[in-house]
């Protein structure tokens, strides 16, 4: 939005008294800015322009499925059948992502939480790097009993894929904001 400083003074020329039985049109007066100010940026304008509460609602979305998958594999799963289900890799990694979708949204009201942002969707691609290597180590190990489960892992490492590529675009935005903060 642009902003203006200009005086207040009426463009136009002084209006004549009425006669009698004439009508004259109205004189048109009018402002007229002289000076343009540019907009003043807020605190990390560049950054909210690019959305990042879009990827960050996602992540949160992404975080709902990821306990959505953990919670059916927990009710139908024993314990020692896969690491999958033993390291609960579905809830830990689904509470992570909520938690930085929600840092990320939050990112508007409190410009601040930048950094704590940053770190975590670092640590978001780290856990979800490591879950993935749990479950590539299930499916490598998968007997053909139950491919209802089989199913279900590779659709919780395709999220974990989408989760590493949200947090990756967000690390990426938060790195390039800071670089060019500290200049």
């Amino acid at each position: 939005m642009a902003c203006a400083n200009f005086d207040m003074e009426i463009q136009g020329a002084e209006e004549e008294p009425h006669r009698a039985g004439r009508r004259e049109p109205p004189i048109v007066q009018y402002y007229q800015a002289t000076t343009l100010e540019p907009e003043v940026k807020g605190l990390l304008h560049d950054l909210l322009q690019k959305q990042p509460a879009v990827l960050g609602s996602l992540q949160m979305v992404s975080g709902f499925l990821s306990l959505g998958v953990g919670f059916i594999f927990a009710t139908t799963q024993t314990m020692d059948q896969s690491l999958f289900t033993l390291f609960r890799v579905s809830h830990l990694t689904g509470i992570i992502f909520l938690f930085a979708g929600l840092i990320t949204n939050l990112m508007f009201k409190y410009p601040e939480l930048v950094h704590v942002s940053l770190r975590v969707n670092c640590g978001c691609i780290i856990v979800a790097f490591i879950a993935a290597c749990l479950i590539s180590v299930d499916l490598a190990q998968w007997n053909s009993k139950n491919e209802q489960h089989l199913r279900m892992e590779v659709l919780e490492l395709c999220v974990l894929g989408l989760e590493v590529f949200l947090s990756a675009v967000l690390c990426f935005w938060f790195l390039k904001e800071k670089r060019s903060k500290s200049r």
